[in-house]
């Protein structure tokens, strides 16, 4: 691996590179913070695929990306005479610094948890009025309500037993399948919400990420809709001809592959 001296140098490398693209190359002289927003949410999404894949390979080509991305940022905000990338490291350290009073103070904890709820103490003391205004309004529902639960369970509002958290699930369930029985749309929708959300709280005591373990099953799905494609189209026949029987014939072996 790489020592700390050539780290360093790497990176100087990039900021140098970063202000030739600004000088001279007309697209990236155009960039504002807003133009690359988009950009950074889809390379975010990229390096997770490739996390999800297991592909390390890929996995530093996109972080590399991201790197390119703050960096980019950072030099948009030195021409506006806001913030450089040494503010950007240096606003990082101190909030590591604060919020790690075990490493860089006298706190003493016993575990994981108690390292959890200090940072949300400490995040509250400095003046933020809810645990939940660190959650993001523009993330993915599903990402949004596991971020939600984590941070209720970071000052202790959280279920005890993950039988508990099972019941609740039922519960649920139940109360959803009485509005469709009932017929009211409203309703149903409210009641299904509730259950994905009581699924979601649910995983955190498996110790799954919900969007991990969804997006797995996405291309679990899409590999095996592909296969069964392929098979119909070795025989000749469309899907939209083909029975339900039928297609369960290649679903399964997509299965058994």
């Amino acid at each position: 691996m790489n020592s700390r001296a050539q780290q360093l140098q790497a990176f100087d490398r990039l900021l140098n590179i970063m202000d030739d693209l600004r000088a001279q190359c007309p697209w990236d002289k155009k960039q504002t913070l807003e133009s690359l927003r988009h950009l950074t949410i889809e390379e975010t999404y990229e390096l997770g695929d490739a996390i999800l894949n297991n592909d390390l390979n890929e996995v530093k080509k996109e972080l590399g990306d991201l790197l390119l991305h703050i960096v980019f940022y950072a030099k948009i905000g030195s021409e506006t005479q806001d913030f450089d990338i040494a503010d950007v490291c240096n606003e990082i350290c101190e909030k590591l610094i604060h919020r790690h009073p075990h490493i860089y103070g006298d706190v003493q904890v016993k575990d994981e948890e108690e390292v959890k709820q200090n940072w949300e103490k400490l995040k509250l003391k400095e003046g933020k009025k809810s645990v939940l205004e660190g959650v993001p309004q523009g993330l993915p529902a599903l990402v949004k309500a596991s971020r939600i639960q984590d941070k209720a369970k970071g000052v202790g509002f959280d279920w005890e037993e993950p039988h508990q958290v099972w019941d609740k699930v039922q519960e649920e369930l139940s109360e959803l399948q009485a509005e469709v029985a009932d017929g009211n749309q409203q309703r149903i929708v409210a009641e299904f919400g509730d259950v994905l959300f009581s699924m979601i709280n649910y995983a955190r005591f498996l110790n799954v990420n919900p969007e991990d373990a969804l997006e797995r099953t996405n291309k679990k799905f899409i590999k095996r809709f592909q296969y069964l494609e392929s098979k119909a189209a070795e025989i000749g026949k469309p899907l939209s001809e083909m029975t339900l029987a039928e297609m369960d014939v290649f679903w399964n072996e997509a299965k058994k592959l």
